[in-house]
């Protein structure tokens, strides 16, 4: 049964960092993509950072240079460097997978399988 396992989240104050995991099942490493979304309260659910198979990254505006998106294939597990953290990053953020695709989104469409979410809190 393939399963996403996220952990990682909790609380640092504005600047700070915090580094996200997610286990996930083998397959998606193959031919697919692996991606982090986040979503606060009476939002969409946004498009953080995804990875292909291949090695490609995509990133949000917002995120870039200050989080990371890479996977352990060893490990089977995805992660999320999250640095310079601000309190508009809060959210609770989601480990998300796609088999089979020739390219990655940052649109959650794209992506049938999710994990139970993790909350990050950063306070000014």
């Amino acid at each position: 049964q393939d399963q996403l396992v996220e952990s990682g989240g909790g609380s640092v104050q504005s600047g700070g960092s915090l580094r996200l995991s997610c286990a996930a099942s083998v397959i998606f490493y193959r031919t697919g993509c692996m991606g982090w979304f986040r979503q606060v309260p009476g939002k969409e659910r946004e498009g953080v950072a995804a990875i292909h198979s291949s090695g490609l990254m995509y990133y949000v505006d917002s995120v870039k240079g200050r989080f990371t998106i890479s996977i352990d294939k060893a490990k089977n597990t995805l992660y999320l460097q999250m640095n310079s953290l601000k309190p508009e990053d809060t959210a609770v953020y989601y480990c998300a997978a796609a088999a089979g695709r020739r390219w990655c989104t940052l649109q959650k469409g794209d992506f049938a399988y999710w994990g139970q979410g993790t909350q990050v809190t950063v306070s000014s």
